[in-house]
């Protein structure tokens, strides 16, 4: 069973999902707002304790830089390191990663109900495919072929200031605001 998160600085999600009925179906999912909590594992613990399954893996993705299994979750004390957190959870194997690294992952999996086109054009088989979701920071990733599948590469856009420069983009401007 895999305990997934997505962890950033307002909320943080999470769900356990097995083997059997895949990844698009979990068997449990929550929200929490992250500020409220001390850390990471003190989250996962709770939700845990509401859920009736036995989970022997995590991954989470974080808002953030993952370096050399440690991460620090922007806008938030948090510090995450994947040994300690497998020793506070009692888990033989968790993983860190950049939150668009682990969006990217799944990007080969999509099927066409997942997809909306923005700008109609002529999608060309095995080349590089980016990952840009802008929010809070500038989240980016992208994935390179590599001869027989996808390599994800993770990378940090960073805090950025979105300034419109036609009347679509102060459009979007207005529609979802500044922050």
């Amino acid at each position: 069973m895999l305990l997934a998160g997505d962890i950033g600085g307002t909320k943080t999600k999470l769900a356990v999902f097995s083997p059997e009925d895949g990844a698009r179906t979990p068997l449990a999912e929550a929200t929490f707002p992250s500020g409220q909590y001390p850390s990471l594992e003190a989250i996962v613990q709770e939700f845990l304790g509401r859920v009736d399954a036995s989970v022997d893996r995590a991954s989470f993705g974080v808002a953030g830089p993952v370096v050399d299994g440690t991460a620090k979750i922007t806008n938030l004390p948090w510090l995450m390191d994947e040994v300690q957190l497998g020793k506070a959870l009692n888990l033989p194997s968790v993983r860190l990663l950049n939150d668009l690294e682990a969006i990217a992952y799944s990007i080969p999996s999509l099927e066409a109900a997942d997809l909306h086109t923005l700008n109609e054009g002529m999608p060309v088989t095995q080349s590089a495919l980016a990952v840009i979701a802008p929010g809070t920071g500038l989240g980016e990733a992208f994935l390179t072929w590599e001869g027989r599948k996808y390599r994800v590469h993770p990378s940090e856009g960073g805090h950025t200031d979105f300034a419109p420069i036609d009347e679509l983009q102060r459009g979007l401007l207005a529609r979802h605001g500044a922050g």
